[in-house]
This record gives C-alpha cells, sequence and structure tokens, in this order.
C-alpha cells in the first residue's frame, strides 16, 4: 500500500522490448555463393569478393587545397590521402609528412592552425560552428552544409522560485489537493478548508471551511475555470463559484471520501474509497447520472482525454481502467502495475498515448496505445510515482515521486532520456498542478510546503518565462 495510514488493501505485491533477427541456415551467405561461383566463372568476367576496397584514383583531393605532383600513380594518391588522414586525427606529432602545396593553393587564406585540430579532443564549447567540425579550413561554403551554430540543450533551474507554506497540508497518497485553474488560480485543500492563491497577484483567498466533521479530500477545476469541485472525506462533492466564493450545490452518492476528480465539459467525474465512479452532469438535478463499477479497491487517479472521449481511472488494486462516454463498463483494462496507481496523464500531442505510474511497489511509468490497445513501453523510476503531466509546449512530461527520494523528473518523450531531476521537498511529492501556460508546475509535500519550478519552455521561446514565473524568490504563506 502506498499510504501507510489507509486502511485499504495492501498494493505492495512484491519490461523491455526485444527484436529477434530471422536467420535462415538454409540461405547461403554472400561469401559462399562468390566462393562457389568461381570455378565456373569464365575468364573474361570479373570475380567479386566479400571484401570492398575503395579505389582513390578518382579522390578530389583538391578540397583539401592539395594538389599531386603530375603523373601520381594511384598508390601515390593513396599514400597522400592517409597522410593526410593521419594528420587531420592524430594531429602534426604523429608521424605524418603532409605533400607539399602548389602555389595556388599555399596563396589561399588558410587558418594557421587549421592541421592542429585533433577532431577526437575535449572541447568545452557548447556552441560550435559545423565549420569546426572540419578538420581543414575552408572558405567556400560545402553545398548542402548550413553554417548555424548547434543547438546547446536546454538547463532547467534546479531550484524552485517560489516556496509557500501550506499548513496541515496532508501526506495522503490517495488524495488530490492541487490543482491550478485556466485562469491561473491555485486551489489548495488545507485540512477542513480550500484556498485560492492568485498566481498573478500572490493574493490568498479562503473559500470555504467543511467544520470540523469533515475534511477535503480532493479539488478539481472545471475547464473554463469559474467552478470548482470540492471532495470530501464524508463521500459529498461540492460545486463552488470562484469568482462570488459562492457555493453552488452539494451532490452524494458516494459512501466513502471522494479523492479523486475529473472534468469534462460540462461532466464531472468523482472517483471514491467506495471502488465507484460517479458521472455527474452538473446541468441535470440529479446528483449522478450514471455509475461506473470495476475496481475493486480505492480510485485513487482520474484523467478525461483531451477530446473528451475517454476517461482513465487507476484504483489501489493495480489497475488501470479506461472508459468511453457510454459504458459503465471499462473498455480496456491493464493489470500491469504491481501497485497503486493514482499518476495518470493523457499526451495533448498525440492522440490515444497514454501514461500512468504505478506506486512503491511498481516504481514504474508505462505507456499505453488506447487507439490500438497496445502497451508502449515501461521505465522503471527508482521510486513510488505519484503525479505525471504532460507539457503542451513540448513532447515533454515530468513525474513525482516518494519512497524513496521525493524527487521531481523531467523527461524527453519518446527516448524517455532525464532532462532534469529537481530535489528540495523532504517528503514524498504527492502533488502536482501545471499552469495554464504550460511552463511552471507547483508540487506539494507532507512537508507542508508548495514549491513552484520553472521545467518546461514557452511554445514560442525556450527562454521567455511565464507570468508567475517571472516573480521574486521568496516563502510565503497560503493562509
Amino acid at each position: 500500500m502506498d499510504n501507510h495510514t489507509s486502511p485499504s488493501i495492501d498494493a505492495h505485491q512484491p519490461s523491455s522490448s526485444s527484436t529477434q533477427l530471422n536467420f535462415n541456415p538454409k540461405t547461403p551467405s554472400r561469401t559462399n555463393l562468390v566462393v562457389s561461383g568461381i570455378n565456373s566463372a569464365s575468364p573474361s568476367r570479373t570475380i567479386y569478393g566479400d571484401r570492398f576496397i575503395p579505389s582513390r584514383s578518382s579522390s578530389k583531393f583538391e578540397l583539401f587545397n592539395v594538389s599531386l605532383p603530375p603523373h601520381s600513380s594511384s598508390e601515390d594518391s593513396s599514400n597522400a590521402y592517409t597522410t593526410l588522414l593521419r594528420a587531420a586525427l592524430f594531429g602534426p606529432d604523429s608521424g605524418a609528412v603532409l605533400p607539399p602545396l602548389t602555389p595556388e593553393s599555399s596563396g589561399r587564406n588558410l587558418h594557421s592552425n587549421s592541421l592542429n585540430c585533433n577532431i577526437f579532443r575535449y572541447k568545452t564549447e557548447t556552441r560550435k560552428s559545423v565549420h569546426s567540425l572540419f578538420p581543414f579550413g575552408f572558405d567556400d561554403q560545402v553545398p548542402g552544409v548550413s553554417p548555424s551554430p548547434v543547438k546547446a540543450p536546454r538547463k532547467v533551474p534546479r531550484s524552485p522560485f517560489k516556496v509557500l507554506d501550506a499548513p496541515a497540508l496532508q501526506d495522503d497518497f490517495y488524495l488530490n489537493l492541487v490543482d491550478w485553474s485556466s485562469h491561473n488560480v491555485l486551489a489548495v485543500g488545507l485540512g477542513n478548508c480550500v484556498y485560492l492563491w492568485h498566481a498573478s497577484s500572490s493574493k490568498v483567498v479562503k473559500l470555504c471551511d467543511l467544520g470540523i466533521d469533515d475534511s477535503v479530500s480532493s479539488v478539481g477545476w472545471a475547464q473554463r475555470g469559474t467552478h470548482l469541485a470540492v471532495g470530501t472525506s464524508n463521500g459529498k462533492v461540492q460545486i463552488w463559484d470562484a469568482s462570488r466564493c459562492k457555493r453552488i450545490r452539494t451532490m452524494e452518492g458516494h459512501r466513502l471520501r471522494v479523492g479523486a476528480l475529473a472534468w469534462s465539459s460540462s461532466v464531472l467525474s468523482s472517483g471514491s474509497r467506495d471502488k465507484s465512479i460517479l458521472q455527474r452532469d452538473i446541468r441535470a438535478q440529479d446528483d449522478y447520472v450514471s455509475k461506473l463499477s470495476g475496481h475493486k479497491s480505492e480510485v485513487c487517479g482520474l484523467k478525461w482525454s483531451y477530446d473528451n472521449r475517454e476517461l482513465a481511472s487507476g484504483g489501489n488494486d493495480n489497475r488501470l481502467f479506461v472508459w468511453n462516454n457510454h459504458s459503465t463498463q471499462p473498455v480496456l483494462k491493464y493489470c500491469e502495475h504491481t501497485a497503486a496507481v493514482k499518476a495518470i496523464a493523457w499526451s495533448p500531442h498525440l492522440h490515444g498515448l497514454l501514461a500512468s505510474g504505478g506506486g512503491t511497489a511498481d516504481r514504474c511509468i508505462r505507456f499505453w496505445n488506447t487507439a490500438t490497445n497496445t502497451h508502449l513501453n515501461c521505465m522503471d523510476t527508482g521510486s513510488q510515482v505519484c503525479n505525471l503531466v504532460w507539457s503542451k509546449n513540448v513532447n515533454e512530461l515530468v513525474s513525482t515521486h516518494g519512497y524513496s527520494q521525493n524527487q521531481i523528473i523531467v523527461w524527453r518523450y519518446p527516448t524517455m532520456s532525464k532532462i532534469a531531476t529537481l530535489t528540495g521537498h523532504t517528503y514524498r511529492v504527492l502533488y502536482l498542478a501545471i499552469s495554464p501556460d504550460g511552463q511552471t508546475i507547483v508540487t506539494g509535500a507532507g512537508d507542508e510546503t508548495l514549491r513552484f519550478w520553472n521545467v518546461f519552455p514557452s511554445p514560442k521561446s525556450q527562454n521567455t518565462e511565464s507570468e508567475i514565473g517571472s516573480s521574486c524568490l521568496g516563502r510565503t504563506q497560503i493562509r
């Protein structure tokens, strides 16, 4: 189980792809075919072997500003080429004697240290012209080669630019207590209260207080950013108008706490510890319009796809399910994870691409193609996967982790190479949300802090900072 305080079933139950080459032993090799054909070949036919020996008689040494003596043989050409290559690779001290240059070539504007360039030598420059990759200087641009400099890798700041104290932020793996609206407002559930932090002004507003008999177990912004859903420990879901700080309605239906919320236009999905998912249309009078059954334990992860056609759910039963708008049973079931599945993220770049992360006993991020129902890839991260979010600006994603490294990792997809590993939280990083401009993430942990990181570039420029990212570094309190 990924939360030691939860009485749910224990989720701590104790792949790489390979390519096989087809080899047919009955098919003779090329060497055998050539050898067997020698006896029957006519004297006038050219016999081809299994080695390719190039002819350097037609080599264009003028590209290297080298002219050969008149009537030079192919052997001289080969020796000159070897000498020239040795000097280029290993430097002038390699014992190579360079061929003499003609007056025409010696009169050209060569770099004085062009022959001293060792292309295997370590260079500290991060931006180099394509011309520097050539061992010899030249004046004329080589056709088809762009002289533009090599692009330096993007640098991600290793420290948060802002830290907010968040007293009473619960250290519970199955809850979702942080969400960022399209209007740049951060909602945070602290104990039995919900607070709104306006990123543009750093203004903090207390939205609601559930009282001593209830507590906040999840928050979720509607796509328009004006209404906030609040899931409670008593199994209720409240809808609030954030601009007026007014509760619109309270919906029931769950018997236990509501730990996961996901919006799809006017439809709100809620996942509960009672193992069910309720589909609620806030325009209808009924508390819910359908009930989705399939999980055998608490539902802790819910995400609608960007086209609002598929709903992905993860549970403490180690299962990942995919539902459509018309199903009450999952249309796709994935059982490869060996721990609770809370971390779920749909790709905004490719239809049907879904990422999921497993808990402490699993530690893997898996990728699925829901259009073809295939498992694409698996990456062992080394620690509990708590959250996933995909960048809408670039094909990258970020994961937050718990036991035992409490790190934040920025990945490049599909290679899954690490762009940055961020540390700072002293507890597992259970909460994650991304800013509306797609550049900044906020992470929350049981250490009762919210940390803001600039991890993704803007759509137009990698150097442009987000509105919140331009704020000064500081540490304040959210309430």
